[in-house]
C-alpha cells in the first residue's frame, strides 16, 4: 500500500511533475481512462452502461472510459453537462476521440443503464452540485444501480472530505490516480466513494520528493519496522512496565481494561496504581497485573520515581476535578511517558493552558471529539477539517494528538498526520477507549515513540476488532490480540 495522501494540490504539482519529466497531461488522462475500464471490466460483465461527463478534465477522462468500454462491446451512452463545443484542452481533444453520441446530462437518462461512470466533477470541485448535475445525482442516488466514481464522487470536496453541500454521488467504486486525498479517507467522503483503488497512470513515485507529503493513511508499512518484538534473549524487564491510574472503587474497570490491552500488546510489566479504597476490589480482580498503592498525588509521584515505571496511562474513571489534575501534574513531572485520556483530559476543562503548560514528549492525548473541544476550544468547528484540526491541536499541545473516531487521526507536533481507516463501527462500545489508551501505553513501555505507538496501537485496535465481529464489548479486544499480532508477524515477514 502506497500511504502517502495528497491535497488536491499536491495531486495538481504532481501532474505537473509528470509533465516537466515527459508524460504528457493528455497520455495521463488516457491512461486514467484506461485504468477506470480496467477496473469496471474485472468486476462487470458488459452491460448498458451510461457514463456522466462534465465540462472539464474528470469528464476527459469520461469520454475516454466511454470509448474504451465501447470498444471491448459495451452499449454505452453518453451525457455531457454542456456543450461539446465548448470543452477545451485535454477534455476536447478525448470528445473528439469518441465515434458515439452526446446526450444532454438529465436524470431522465438513467432508466435502462445497468452502471454509471460519473465522470462530472473531480476533487477541485469548488462549489455545491446545481442544475442539471444536482438533478442528475438526486436520482442517481436515489436508484439502485451501481456507480463508478473517477477520481472522487461528484459533490465530495477532495480536501474536506464531504460535500461542498448536502449532496453527492454515493459510489459503489472510486479510482482515483497516483495516490488518495483526504476526502477518500476522511468521513463521510469515505463511505461515498465506496471501495477506492488508487491506479498508476505515468507519474513517478519520485515525484513525492518534491511534493513532501504530511498526511499518511494508517497501516504496518508506516510503523512495522519499529514494531518492538521480544528479542530471543529479552526477559519482562526489557519490555517495560506500564502503569495504569485506577479511580475510585466504584469506577475501577477502565483503568484495569487499559491494563489488561498494555500487558496484550507486551509491555514486559504492568501495575495498576490504585488509590486506597480501590485496592480491594483491584486486587481480587487482577493476576498477571500487579497493583500498587497509592493515596494522592504526592504518593503517586513518589511511586513514579522509580525510573523502572516508564510508561503511564491516566484518566479512564479517575473522576473530573482537581485530584485529577494533581495527579496529572504528578505523572507529567515525571520522566515516564505518559497516555492522557478521558477525565485526565475533561479535567482542564476550565483551564486548558493549565494543561499545555505542563505537556512535554513522550506523551499521547487521546480525545475523542467531545473531549477534544473541552481542551481544544472551537478548534474543530474553525478548521476545515479534522485533519487541520488535529495538527493545530499537537502544534498547541507540543505532543502526539490522537482524536478518535471511524477516522481516527493521529498528529505529530512537526506537523505529520496519520488518517486510521480500518476501525469498524463495532467500536462504538463502552470502554473500547480505554482499551486503546492501553494498547498506547504498552507499546510505548517497549520503547515506541508516541506517535507511532498511536498509530500502531490505532491500527491494532481496529483490527481486533475487525477480526472478533458482531456483538464486540470492550472486553473481547485484548483477547484478540495474539491472533492480530500473530498476522501482523507474518504480513511484515
Amino acid at each position: 500500500m502506497s500511504a502517502e495522501i495528497l491535497t488536491v494540490a499536491q495531486s495538481y504539482e504532481a501532474d505537473r511533475y509528470a509533465a516537466a519529466h515527459g508524460v504528457a497531461s493528455l497520455t495521463l488522462m488516457e491512461n486514467a481512462g484506461r485504468a477506470v475500464a480496467a477496473e469496471i471490466g474485472k468486476r462487470w460483465s458488459p452491460r448498458p452502461a451510461l457514463v456522466l461527463c462534465g465540462p472539464g478534465n474528470n469528464g476527459g477522462d469520461g469520454f475516454v472510459v466511454a470509448r474504451l468500454l465501447k470498444a471491448r462491446g459495451w452499449e454505452v451512452r453518453l451525457a455531457l453537462l454542456g456543450a461539446r463545443e465548448a470543452l477545451k484542452g485535454d477534455a476536447a481533444a478525448m470528445a473528439a476521440r469518441w465515434d458515439g453520441g452526446t446526450l444532454p446530462l438529465s436524470a431522465d437518462l438513467l432508466p435502462g443503464a445497468e452502471l454509471v461512470i460519473d465522470a462530472l466533477f473531480g476533487a477541485g470541485l469548488a462549489r455545491p452540485l446545481d442544475g442539471a448535475a444536482r438533478d442528475a445525482v438526486v436520482a442517481l442516488n436515489a436508484s439502485s444501480v451501481p456507480v463508478v466514481a473517477i477520481d472522487v464522487p461528484s459533490g465530495l470536496h477532495g480536501d474536506l472530505g464531504r460535500p461542498l453541500d448536502d449532496l453527492c454521488v454515493e459510489a459503489d467504486l472510486t479510482v482515483t490516480f497516483f495516490r488518495k486525498k483526504p476526502g477518500h479517507v476522511l468521513m463521510p467522503g469515505r463511505i461515498a466513494c465506496g471501495a477506492v483503488v488508487v491506479a498508476d497512470i505515468g507519474i513517478a513515485d519520485a515525484a513525492l520528493d518534491t511534493i513532501r507529503p504530511q498526511i499518511f493513511e494508517n497501516g504496518p508499512e508506516l510503523w512495522g519496522a519499529d514494531y518492538p518484538w521480544p528479542r530471543a534473549l529479552a526477559h519482562k524487564y526489557a519490555r517495560g512496565h506500564c502503569v495504569v491510574v485506577s479511580g475510585p472503587a466504584h469506577a475501577t474497570g477502565a483503568a484495569r481494561l487499559a491494563a489488561r490491552a498494555a500487558l496484550r500488546v507486551g509491555a514486559g510489566l504492568v501495575s495498576v496504581a490504585s488509590p486506597p479504597d480501590a485496592l480491594a476490589v483491584n486486587a481480587a480482580a487482577l493476576t498477571a497485573i500487579m497493583v500498587k498503592p497509592f493515596s494522592d498525588a504526592a504518593g503517586l509521584s513518589h511511586l513514579l520515581q522509580d525510573r523502572r515505571f516508564n510508561a503511564v496511562v491516566i484518566g479512564p474513571g479517575c473522576g473530573v476535578g482537581p485530584a485529577t489534575r494533581d495527579l496529572v501534574a504528578a505523572v507529567l513531572a515525571s520522566t515516564a511517558a505518559a497516555v492522557l485520556d478521558a477525565d485526565a483530559l475533561t479535567s482542564f476543562k476550565d483551564d486548558p493552558g493549565a494543561l499545555f503548560g505542563q505537556l512535554r514528549e513522550p506523551a499521547v492525548l487521546t480525545p475523542h471529539e467531545g473531549e477534544f473541544e473541552r481542551v481544544f476550544h472551537g478548534l474543530l468547528a474553525k478548521s476545515q477539517n479534522r485533519i487541520e484540526a488535529v495538527r493545530a491541536a499537537a502544534a498547541l499541545a507540543k505532543c502526539a494528538v490522537l482524536l478518535k473516531g471511524p477516522d481516527t487521526v493521529i498528529a505529530a507536533p512537526d506537523g505529520l498526520v496519520t488518517v486510521n481507516t480500518d476501525a469498524p463501527p463495532a467500536l462504538a462500545t463502552a470502554g473500547s477507549g480505554d482499551v486503546l489508551s492501553g494498547l498506547i501505553g504498552g507499546l510505548m513501555a517497549q520503547g515506541l515513540n508516541s506517535y507511532r505507538a498511536a498509530e500502531a496501537a490505532v491500527w491494532l485496535h481496529g483490527e481486533a476488532a475487525a477480526r472478533f465481529g458482531p456483538g464486540l464489548i470492550a472486553e473481547d479486544l485484548p483477547e484478540q490480540m495474539p491472533a492480530v499480532l500473530s498476522a501482523l508477524k507474518d504480513r511484515l515477514g
